[in-house]
C-alpha cells in the first residue's frame, strides 16, 4: 500500500504544465537535449577524421544551442514534478542532485558554445577543449540520468500507481475466466 506521500509525489502540481497523471512531460522533454548534445559529441570526434569539417564543427555548435534551449524547458517542467516530492525524503534528496547536475551540464554547455562561438576559425575541427569539455558533459549528464531513473523506476516519482499499472496486464477476462459480454 502506497503512503500519502508516495501518492503524492506520483501525481503532477499542474496537469497543463508537467503533464496528466501517469504522463509526464518531463522524460519527454529530456530526449531533446540528450539526442541533440550527443549528437554534437558525435560530430566534435567526426571533425577529427573527415578531410573537410567545418560543416560538423559548425553543426556541432548549433546542436550544443538545441540541447540548451531544449535542457532549459525540460528544467522548467522537472522543476514542477520536484514540487510534487515531499521534501526531507530520499526522492527529494536524489531530485535535488539530478537537478543540480542538469544545471550545471547545462551550464557548461552555454560555456561551450560561446567558446566556440568566439573560437571559430571556419572549416577547422572542433578544438581539443570544446571536446573535452563535451565529453565530461555527457559523462555527467549520464550520472544524472542514471538519478532520473532511479527517481522514476525506483521511487515512482509521476509514475501512475499499482492499480492503474495492474490495468495493462489485465486479459479482459471477467473473474470466471470468461469474457464479459459487448
Amino acid at each position: 500500500m502506497a503512503s500519502e506521500s508516495q501518492l503524492q509525489a506520483k501525481r503532477p502540481v499542474s496537469a497543463s504544465l508537467a503533464g496528466p497523471y501517469g504522463h509526464p512531460f518531463h522524460p519527454i522533454l529530456v530526449t531533446v537535449p540528450i539526442g541533440a548534445w550527443v549528437t554534437s559529441l558525435v560530430f566534435d570526434i567526426a571533425s577529427h577524421v573527415v578531410h573537410r569539417p567545418g560543416f560538423l564543427t559548425q553543426s556541432s555548435e548549433w546542436l550544443i544551442a538545441v540541447g540548451v534551449i531544449g535542457a532549459l524547458l525540460a528544467a522548467m517542467v522537472g522543476f514542477l514534478d520536484l514540487f510534487a516530492i515531499p521534501a526531507g525524503t530520499p526522492a527529494f534528496r536524489t531530485a535535488l542532485v539530478h537537478m543540480t547536475l542538469n544545471l550545471l551540464v547545462t551550464a557548461a554547455y552555454v560555456v561551450n558554445f560561446l567558446w566556440r562561438h568566439g573560437d571559430y576559425a571556419g572549416g577547422a575541427g572542433v578544438g581539443i577543449g570544446p571536446l573535452v569539455l563535451s565529453a565530461l558533459s555527457i559523462v555527467a549528464l549520464a550520472i544524472s540520468g542514471f538519478l532520473g531513473g532511479k527517481l522514476a523506476y525506483r521511487y515512482g516519482v509521476r509514475v501512475a500507481d499499482e492499480n492503474t499499472q495492474a490495468e495493462g496486464y489485465t486479459s479482459g477476462r471477467g473473474r470466471n475466466g470468461t469474457r464479459p459480454a459487448v
